[in-house]
């Protein structure tokens, strides 16, 4: 049978199953707007479980909550950390009300819980009340940033170790292709020799160098402002409470977090979301730039580039046989076009920041989890789907150098720049060879030539 809930406006009736109440019910109807809900992102709601936990055990220490109720509320804490109860999240990602909706989801699955757990019905908040008891000393200003930092800390540590498999599978191909040897290109023009190898090598360079600014931006997420209340001043908050608090989150969740100096400022700024964006965003271009790489090498096969091939995972065309499209890169380029838009919403929405609080944090908090996780697969699904199974035309890249005009630059510093652009020239416009063109001139003997010219001298190895 259904309980009979309340709040300040009103009646409802709550399914008797259900660990949520009246405001999530409420929230629920009220934004049906991306049909994304917030255990979507079971990270995000482990961080509620821990903060409320923190809390409670701060208020504890204080004395402002009794020891039976502190402990009822840590146990539903504890069962939402180990993954439990997740389902009973349903408030959209996307909420007005700077994500007080996703504070009072939290405190009524909690308080519910922990009727169940002191011997009594879930509904009889006389006993357990979501507001009184499991919100005590907080408010959605700090519980919310707090729990999304955390979350957020959480989420980028399992994208490094993404980034991490997708660089090492670079660095394999890297060393599987160190002595391919084939054309540099600049402006989609013929440049000098290189290997495939470096090529690819430099592609696990640019992924490692992400993973450390990865690294710094978590770092600004460890500063919280749990204790803050509703705009930073502690309001009904014990003295010394905001201390307390922040220690005992550090003590339960395992992250080093710290207490900002100045809780009215940590309370509205966003400027860690904006650089954590920032970051995606760098990873997302550079990425797709790879893919854009890897689909122009792989393009032909007979009219293309051609040096390397991707594997083959569908066919390509409803009308034309045979034919077979680079898929996955062209995803992942999707996917960074897709982070990239975010960036720009994480930009307006933080700017978007009035006075004492920043009111659109779900926005940012929805954008980053998302992208985040879609960055996660896109780069497993890349190295699982194509880098590992890329294989390379040897041949047909040596052949590409040994017939290129390129190759004329390191004859520059024997011959000049003004010799070796006559040779250059004469050779596209008689689609003539550059040691052909060089011999027939008497500018160099064969033996002398085949020394300057050898792709692998050309190389630097270091």
């Amino acid at each position: 049978m259904p309980r009979l809930e309340h709040d300040f406006l009103g009646e409802m009736r709550i399914p008797s199953d259900t660990y949520y109440g009246i405001q999530t019910y409420r929230a629920v109807e009220n934004f049906p707007i991306s049909g994304v809900s917030i255990a979507s992102f079971p990270e995000l709601i482990k961080a509620l479980g821990l903060v409320k936990k923190a809390s409670a055990i701060a208020n504890m220490q204080f004395g402002v909550l009794p020891r039976e109720i502190g402990d009822a509320i840590c146990a539903a804490c504890d069962e939402i950390i180990e993954g439990k109860l997740h389902d009973q999240f349903p408030v959209d990602c996307i909420q007005g009300g700077a994500g007080t909706s996703t504070n009072m989801n939290a405190n009524e699955v909690i308080a519910n819980r922990a009727l169940e757990l002191l011997g009594h019905k879930k509904g009889e908040y006389e006993y357990c009340h979501p507001n009184n008891h499991v919100n005590c000393s907080q408010s959605t200003n700090d519980i919310y940033p707090t729990a999304l930092r955390i979350a957020l800390y959480t989420m980028l540590g399992q994208l490094t170790g993404d980034m991490a498999y997708l660089q090492q599978g670079f660095a394999a191909k890297s060393e599987e292709f160190s002595d391919v040897i084939k054309m540099g290109r600049t402006q989609l023009q013929d440049a000098v020799p290189m290997t495939l190898g470096q090529e690819f090598g430099a592609y696990a360079t640019t992924i490692g160098e992400d993973i450390l600014r990865v690294e710094e931006s978590r770092k600004l997420l460890l500063e919280v402002n749990l204790g803050a209340t509703a705009i930073g001043t502690s309001i009904n908050a014990p003295k010394g409470y905001a201390e307390v608090a922040s220690k005992a989150l550090a003590e339960v969740s395992g992250i080093p977090v710290v207490l900002s100096t100045n809780l009215i400022e940590a309370t509205w700024d966003t400027g860690a979301y904006v650089q954590t964006s920032g970051v995606l965003k760098r990873i997302a271009v550079k990425l797709s730039k790879i893919c854009n790489d890897l689909r122009l090498l792989s393009s032909g096969p007979r009219t293309g580039i051609n040096e390397i091939n991707l594997p083959r995972l569908q066919p390509g065309s409803s009308i034309m046989p045979g034919k077979v499209n680079p898929v996955i890169p062209e995803v992942v380029s999707q996917v960074a076009f897709d982070i990239i838009g975010k960036d720009v919403t994480i930009t307006m929405a933080a700017e978007a920041g009035q006075l004492e609080l920043n009111v659109m944090e779900p926005i940012i908090a929805f954008s980053l989890s998302n992208g985040i996780h879609r960055l996660r697969q896109a780069m497993r699904t890349l190295q699982d789907r194509c880098v590992s199974g890329i294989t390379a035309n040897k041949e047909r890249c040596r052949s590409m150098v040994e017939n290129s005009i390129g190759i004329i630059t390191a004859l520059n510093p024997y011959l000049g720049y003004e010799t070796s652009a006559s040779i250059a020239k004469e050779a596209l416009e008689t689609d003539g060879s550059v040691i052909d063109i060089v011999l027939a001139r008497n500018l160099l003997s064969r033996e002398k030539l085949d020394d300057i010219l050898a792709p692998e001298h050309m190389i630097n190895r270091k």
